[in-house]
């Protein structure tokens, strides 16, 4: 998103953080703008009962956790990383800095925050809403349109992180997506979800 020597230029640290570690937690109070170099990074929330619930999951040359730093409140979920991950972090009053130095960059902060308040608003509905085979669909359409083009579209994720992100159970993927693939929704290649 921003681009790395910008970072730099304006103090930013690369960290290297190891598989399942947290890097920022919920009802914390937000100093710090992170971008990933390398890796994934999940946002997430546990309820009373334990289960967690994915909020985003984001990776090479993303960023998370900014909102909170905007509205000047704590963070609403906690980010662990997935996997080794390498991240950039800029505290926020040099963050503001640069925003305010560079209204091009500010511009594309605000484009990619509409675009993920967009996903937000939609997985909400679908979850709210709609069968589990419809919530999944959303999902890779979304996913496809990010990260994919017209082809065929591979989904990186696991069955437990398609649950994650949708509000289901493991179980309830699995048999919805056996389901889409007999209807000719999508197809399964080595076990792999590909639309």
């Amino acid at each position: 998103m921003i681009p790395e020597n910008l970072l730099l230029n304006y103090g930013a640290t690369l960290e290297n953080i190891k598989a399942s570690e947290i890097i920022l937690h919920e009802n914390k109070r937000a100093d710090f703008y992170f971008q990933i170099k390398t890796g994934e990074v999940k946002m997430f929330n546990i309820n009373e009962q334990g289960k967690e619930f994915v909020q985003g999951i984001f990776y090479d040359g993303e960023s998370f956790g900014e909102p909170p730093l905007l509205g000047d409140f704590k963070y609403p979920a906690s980010a662990s990383a997935v996997k080794q991950t390498q991240l950039y972090k800029l505290s926020k009053t040099k963050l503001f800095e640069l925003l305010t130095e560079n209204p091009e960059i500010n511009l594309k902060f605000t484009k990619a925050l509409a675009k993920r308040l967009y996903y937000k608003a939609t997985i909400l509905k679908e979850i709210s809403v709609h069968p589990p085979e419809h919530r999944i669909l959303t999902l890779i359409d979304f996913l496809k349109r990010k990260y994919g083009s017209e082809e065929l579209f591979q989904v990186e994720l696991t069955r437990q992180q398609i649950a994650d992100l949708t509000g289901q159970r493991v179980e309830t993927v699995i048999r919805a997506i056996k389901q889409l693939e007999q209807d000719g929704e999508i197809k399964l290649i080595k076990h792999k979800v590909f639309r």
